[in-house]
């Protein structure tokens, strides 16, 4: 008989992103890593940079051990809902991502004198030095 366990959004799990009170989602599943935070061989702020977002990819990036994955065991509370909606912060993250290349227009327009300024003492001076010579 399948195991109940409990769902948490991912907006959820994100607000618990302090000393006190430390959610990790790793593949899907959520753990309460609070009282671990001082005993974590990287130390605790390796763990808390990696709340709030699912830090799959750093978990296993840090090559973890056998042991250290039969560990969590002990601080898992439940697993991500992956039918809520994706954290509201993220998306508005994308909506500026979106606009990059037009602020990058924006200040190539309003900077534009500087590259021409270097084009044109460079030749300034490649004028002289071969002039000099």
């Amino acid at each position: 008989m399948p195991t109940l366990t409990k769902l948490f959004t991912m907006e959820e799990a994100s607000q618990h992103n302090t000393k006190d009170d430390c959610w990790v989602v790793i593949d899907g599943k959520v753990y309460d890593v609070s009282s671990y935070l001082d005993e974590h061989p990287g130390g605790d702020d390796v763990v808390l940079s990696a709340t709030g977002k699912d830090a799959t990819d750093e978990f296993e990036d840090a090559g973890h051990s056998k042991d250290a994955r039969e560990l969590m065991e002990k601080f898992f509370i439940g697993e991500l809902d992956s039918t809520s909606p994706p954290i509201p912060e993220l998306e508005i993250v994308k909506k500026a991502a979106k606009n990059i290349p037009q602020k990058v227009k924006e200040i190539t327009k309003q900077y534009w004198f500087v590259p021409v300024a270097v084009v044109g003492i460079s030749v300034v001076v490649g004028f002289l030095y071969t002039r000099k010579k």
